[in-house]
């Protein structure tokens, strides 16, 4: 299942999160942001339950601001669980 989540103050602009059935992270893309660090973190997500991934990015905060790239993805994450059910 396909989910877009427009991302809120940072650099990256939009997450794409593709979930399967048994909350396994298929694939995250990321528009924006620091383009090397994303394609890390989004090669690693690969397989994780999104549960867990959104236990170890929640919270995470980018210098100054009161959100970072990970907690977005933190937060599609979320909006993709809500949608599968």
């Amino acid at each position: 299942m396909a989910y877009v989540y427009q991302n809120k103050g940072t650099c990256s602009v939009q997450t794409e999160v593709t979930l399967n059935p048994d909350h396994t992270i298929a694939s995250v893309k990321v528009l924006g942001g620091c383009n090397g660090n994303l394609k890390g973190i989004t090669s690693l997500l690969q397989g994780m339950k999104a549960e867990d991934a959104i236990a170890r990015m929640q919270g995470l905060k980018c210098g100054y601001k009161n959100t970072s790239c990970p907690d977005q993805i933190a937060l599609a994450l979320k909006g993709a669980l809500a949608e599968l059910g």
